[in-house]
């Protein structure tokens, strides 16, 4: 429950590049290094009646707040990047789940930091990135590795991609509370910690992105997106309990091994000279038994040179894992089980509309006011699940000259 938020509360980084060379008969060019700044802040809502916490029963009501700050920084052909924020967590199953006597309304945190470098090559039509950083919550400790980069053809009609992601996780608990800043030990529910569950706390996870985005003619791009996940080590949620049919409890409990294959394609679309198409279809499977598939369109209208609308809507089918079963129906001799509705036979709808504001104008003479995103999100799981999800970003510039005086 604490994990589902992540993927939506987080923006991805993204490496902007930038550069532009002035000569005159005194200097021999005028290198322009640029900060990029965004301020960002997304709100989570949700609610359900399907919490894993209590084996497929009892509230998931949750709410989060999510600041972040980031920044990229350009200095000729390199780029610097930092992002750094918090998930700030109300949830009414905090209490069931914590070593600490809480009540519903107790928060807990994530806060993360990451950095990254990167650097263009081949005469600018490559890049190469890498990057690294730390999460942590009371329960939760991760250091991320990631390399990539893209190559565009001479003809810039075509362009490869690929990414390379790796996630060091350690799941015990203790480090940010009172009187303990180590990990001492794995979290399981009140009444199930008379033994070790797990002989493992250890989590990681391998993510490879390949990518080629192809420009089809004047008014169409298609990309194709393969992508493989394997994850090794405690796999389950100590904390989510399971209820069997003969009326005893235990824990959730997978193999140690997962590995998942996703397929995305995407075209984008310039309908008319305002109005662009993006056009997304993912269709994923892994050895859990999960299969599925989802489609996705967002279209961009330019009302004016300075706003932008996009409405937006994701639709879903996904079958669910053959370790899934309901509150009161595993049964005693099962070895992998699990009750978290995240991976049961579900479809979900979610509809959206943004407002991007483009403004480029110069505060001063060195900084620039980019532009300002509003974006609504509602999500609706077929279990009754529901949330809302409202992003703010805001973005500014930093121009700086750099002047190297001609030597000849």
């Amino acid at each position: 429950m604490k994990r589902k938020f992540v993927l939506i509360g987080t923006l991805a980084f993204t490496l902007l590049r930038s550069q532009a060379q002035v000569k005159d008969s005194t200097f021999k060019r005028n290198d322009i290094k640029k900060t990029d700044i965004e301020l960002l802040y997304n709100h989570y809502v949700q609610d359900g009646n399907n919490s894993a916490v209590t084996g497929g029963i009892g509230t998931e009501k949750l709410v989060v707040y999510s600041p972040a700050l980031k920044i990229n920084h350009k200095s000729k052909r390199n780029t610097y990047s930092v992002i750094a924020g918090a998930d700030i967590i109300s949830s009414a199953s905090t209490d069931n789940i914590d070593f600490i006597v809480s009540s519903a309304s107790r928060r807990d945190a994530r806060t993360y930091a990451n950095i990254g470098f990167g650097r263009d090559v081949m005469k600018q039509r490559a890049n190469l990135h890498l990057g690294t950083g730390l999460s942590i919550e009371s329960d939760y400790f991760s250091i991320p590795v990631t390399f990539g980069g893209n190559y565009t053809t001479k003809s810039k009609m075509r362009t490869y991609f690929f990414d390379i992601q790796m996630y060091f996780d350690d799941l015990r608990w203790g480090r940010i509370n009172e009187d303990l800043y180590k990990p001492t030990r794995l979290v399981y529910p009140a009444e199930l910690r008379y033994k070790e569950w797990y002989n493992i706390y250890r989590r990681q996870s391998y993510n490879f992105k390949l990518g080629l985005q192809q420009i089809i003619n004047k008014r169409n791009i298609l990309g194709v997106y393969p992508e493989l996940t394997y994850q090794k080590g405690l796999l389950a949620t100590p904390f989510h309990r399971i209820y069997y049919t003969d009326g005893s409890v235990g824990v959730e409990n997978f193999p140690d091994q997962r590995l998942k294959a996703i397929l995305g394609l995407k075209l984008n679309s310039f309908v008319r000279k305002r109005i662009i198409l993006k056009n997304r279809l993912d269709l994923y499977s892994d050895n859990f038994g999960v299969r599925g598939i989802a489609i996705e369109n967002e279209t961009a209208i330019k009302l004016t040179p300075l706003f932008v609308l996009t409405p937006s809507v994701r639709l879903s089918l996904q079958q669910g894992s053959k370790y899934f079963k309901p509150y009161l129906q595993h049964q005693p001799d099962e070895q992998f089980v699990t009750s978290d509705f995240d991976l049961s036979d579900i479809q979900t709808m979610q509809f959206g509309l943004s407002m991007r504001y483009i403004s480029g104008k110069n505060i001063n003479k060195s900084i620039v006011f980019n532009e300002m995103l509003f974006q609504y999100l509602y999500y609706y799981r077929s279990n009754q699940l529901n949330a809302h999800i409202i992003s703010i970003v805001m973005k500014g510039s930093r121009l700086k000259k750099s002047k190297r005086r001609n030597n000849s």
